[in-house]
């Protein structure tokens, strides 16, 4: 795995880029998609919410392809529960697992549950490690400007 600091967006087109999300849905079917790079990717593809709360209804909280070169990432079942290291560990063996079904050769993934989650980087690096190959780039957000 290779970490790298900046833009995950600066990968879109070029790379998959996972979205670290939940597993929560609202009434009329759309993934709860309110914090860090899931927001930022339900404001770039509007539909995004609708299909990816269509999944997770269909076939439940796990890594699932969402169109646009984006998959997810599951850190908690709900949008109101802290992330969960166990599910880190899964969706990282679960995105492994379709990066090579589907061949890809780069993934670029957020460090899971590290922003507005408050987990910290030390306890869920060793669990990325274990999954990710070369192929994966692990981002953190660029220092904000002073």
């Amino acid at each position: 795995m290779i970490e790298a600091c900046g833009d995950i967006w600066e990968y879109s087109g070029k790379a998959v880029i996972a979205i670290t999300t939940s597993g929560s849905v609202t009434r009329r079917g759309k993934a709860v998609m309110g914090r860090g790079v899931a927001s930022q990717a339900a404001l770039r593809f509007p539909c995004l919410p609708e299909r990816f709360g269509l999944l997770l209804q269909k076939a439940g909280n796990h890594v699932h392809e969402l169109g646009e070169g984006i998959v997810s990432f599951p850190v908690e079942e709900s949008a109101w529960e802290c992330p969960d290291l166990r599910l880190i560990s899964r969706s990282a063996a679960e995105l492994r697992e379709l990066a090579d079904r589907q061949g890809w050769d780069t993934v670029v993934v957020p460090r899971p549950g590290c922003g507005g989650g408050g987990l910290d980087w030390r306890e869920v690096r060793p669990l990325l490690e274990e999954h990710f190959d070369a192929r994966f780039i692990v981002m953190s957000a660029p220092p904000a400007p002073l």
